[in-house]
């Protein structure tokens, strides 16, 4: 996050919480994926904190460089072939899974391109107007940036489920901005924006808005609990009844 390792970690520490909830209300094996997202993403910031500390001399070279790496496998490698995975998971069949489907391959190439360049090649990390700058010369390669960007968000986009499209539009303004504003730190930027923004995953599985069966629809079937030691007070209170 901009700012320094205290607002990273207080965010890490706002946004696990957000994340147990929201892995709390999941029904369905298929959406647990997508449930997980703002909890990867406090384990995102809470790494970018470490970042932090390393720039700022608090810990050594070696732990330095094991969390910037570990900042930007996730924020270069992992997400761009885990957010389409997720959405195809939850997705009915149709031309949208399909679609999406394909943007998951797409995801797939750009993890293993941007893989390959964060273990082969040197990358930096620098502190640039109050934010963190990531480099290295793989990831920074113009075409696979748009392919990310592609596969990351047109899957939001496509999905049937109305909040995962919104999750998706919501992400494009973030990126559209960070772009602008703070395009020479915008890994970290993107990927703050993103974290916070999960918040909306935890009000719709609250809701019973997101659905497998019926999109868009909290569903009348009462399916067991997935994840139950999440879920010890609600599923005692259902027995009650």
């Amino acid at each position: 996050m901009c700012f320094s390792a205290t607002s990273s970690f207080i965010a890490s520490g706002v946004i696990g919480a957000i994340g147990i909830a929201t892995l709390r209300q999941v029904r369905e094996p298929r959406a647990l994926l997508f449930a997980a997202v703002p909890m990867l993403f406090a384990v995102h910031q809470f790494t970018e904190g470490w970042v932090w500390l390393g720039l700022e001399g608090h810990i050594g070279k070696v732990g330095f460089d094991h969390v910037a790496f570990l900042f930007m496998l996730y924020a270069q490698g992992i997400l761009p072939l885990l957010m389409p995975a997720a959405v195809a998971l939850m997705e009915p069949p149709g031309w949208r899974r399909t679609a999406i489907l394909g943007l998951t391959g797409i995801g797939a190439l750009v993890c293993a391109w941007d893989v390959t360049g964060l273990i082969f090649l040197p990358s930096r990390c620098f502190v640039e107007q109050y934010s963190i700058a990531y480099r290295n010369p793989m990831t920074g390669n113009m075409w696979i940036s748009y392919l990310y960007i592609l596969a990351t968000c047109g899957a939001l986009l496509l999905s049937t489920h109305r909040v995962v499209r919104w999750y998706g539009v919501l992400n494009v303004v973030a990126l559209t901005i960070a772009e602008i504003v703070k395009e020479y730190a915008f890994a970290s930027v993107w990927c703050f924006y993103a974290a916070i923004m999960s918040v909306m995953i935890y009000w719709q599985f609250k809701r019973l808005n997101i659905d497998i069966e019926t999109p868009n629809g909290a569903s009348p079937i009462l399916r067991p609990f997935l994840l139950r030691w999440l879920r010890l007070t609600k599923a005692a209170g259902a027995r009650a009844d």
